[in-house]
């Protein structure tokens, strides 16, 4: 997967694309980008280079894919596919029981703008039904395609690179990276920054995530913080789309987090920190060892909470199943368009969107 680098390094092309980084490497994207940051300054640096290249596990999602995709137009911009894997095996058994299959429990499409500034973040409700693509499973077999499919089966059946072609088909926008996160070593990881400051409006107590928090500010740990964003039945309407609200409030505070975080000067919280992020993310083959992720969060470093646009992709209530949405088609083609063309989302494209209607819970 090639990236849209907008400081001219693009990729081959008459400037209206990106050329490949090299290789590419389960956290949000800016957890990825924090182990690259972290990794700087470093002490030992030859050897913190291969332990941490040792914790980093690639998959290759171009092999996978072939060349029937959207268009690489080179625009400066770049669009990262983010994915929190709901897998039960492991040490993640904690959090459920293993049912043979890992689903993609958290989704979002990141668009960096070009310039490296800002980014719009796009949330995929993991409950919308889609028309999935045939895909090209991990071990070369064929898995066919579904109408009215849940998005996260995608991930289920196929692996990384039916989510990718999942999304892309969706979008009709071509994936530059893929980043994905496991439950345990997002856990670890917030433990290692000291936490996350967060402020809750109204108490959460949530029995399925075992979250308990009295309306105040909270320094939440490892288990909390993924309490939170695991959080379901007990904020807004129930549903997936509340979740997601829960989501983007944390994910806005963790930004800040990392950035203030100021372990430059302690080598050996720098390496923990590095240790923790490389073992939380699996990432594309073009960003599978240290010095790849370095370059990719240097490049992410001047994003700020206040420059990260967050929505949800516009949905309804699915008509037929009340347990299920379904995208707003014009609406999403409007979100689709704006992030193609490296413009802002407009606010009229989810201005009849459902909600999920906890807003401002967190904050």
């Amino acid at each position: 997967m090639t990236e849209r680098n907008g400081s001219g390094a693009g990729r081959g092309g008459s400037g209206r694309r990106r050329k490949p980084q090299a290789k590419r490497r389960k956290a949000p994207i800016l957890i990825s980008g924090a182990a690259a940051v972290l990794v700087l300054g470093g002490a030992a640096l030859g050897y913190a280079y291969l332990k941490l290249d040792g914790n980093i596990q690639g998959v290759d999602i171009n092999a996978q894919l072939g060349t029937a995709r959207p268009e690489n137009v080179d625009n400066g911009s770049m669009d990262i596919l983010v994915l929190g894997s709901d897998s039960r095996s492991g040490d993640n058994g904690a959090y459920g029981k293993d049912e043979g299959g890992a689903r993609s429990d958290t989704a979002m499409v990141v668009h960096v703008y070009e310039g490296r500034k800002k980014a719009s973040v796009v949330s995929l409700p993991r409950d919308t039904l889609v028309t999935r693509p045939a895909c090209t499973d991990g071990e070369g077999g064929t898995v066919p395609g579904e109408k009215r499919a849940m998005f996260n089966t995608a991930y289920e059946v196929g692996g990384p690179a039916c989510a990718v072609k999942t999304v892309e088909a969706m979008s009709g926008i071509r994936m530059d990276h893929y980043i994905e996160v496991d439950f345990t070593g997002f856990k670890k990881l917030i433990d290692e920054l000291g936490g996350v400051e967060i402020t809750t409006t109204r108490a959460i107590k949530d029995s399925k995530s075992h979250l308990d928090l009295a309306p105040g500010t909270h320094t939440l740990d490892g288990e909390q913080s993924l309490g939170l964003v695991r959080t379901r039945k007990s904020v807004g309407d129930g549903s997936d789309l509340g979740r997601i609200q829960l989501q983007q409030a944390f994910m806005k505070a963790f930004i800040e987090q990392v950035k203030d975080v100021g372990v430059l000067t302690d080598p050996k919280k720098l390496l923990d920190l590095a240790d923790a992020a490389t073992k939380a993310v699996t990432p594309d083959s073009e960003l599978d060892s240290v010095q790849e992720l370095m370059g990719f969060a240097k490049g992410l470093s001047g994003i700020g909470a206040q420059n990260v646009h967050m929505i949800t992709l516009p949905v309804e209530y699915d008509p037929r199943d009340p347990n299920r949405v379904v995208p707003l088609e014009a609406a999403s083609r409007q979100v689709w368009t704006a992030l193609r063309d490296d413009l802002p989302i407009p606010a009229s494209a989810t201005e009849d969107a459902a909600t999920g209607e906890a807003d401002g819970v967190v904050r």
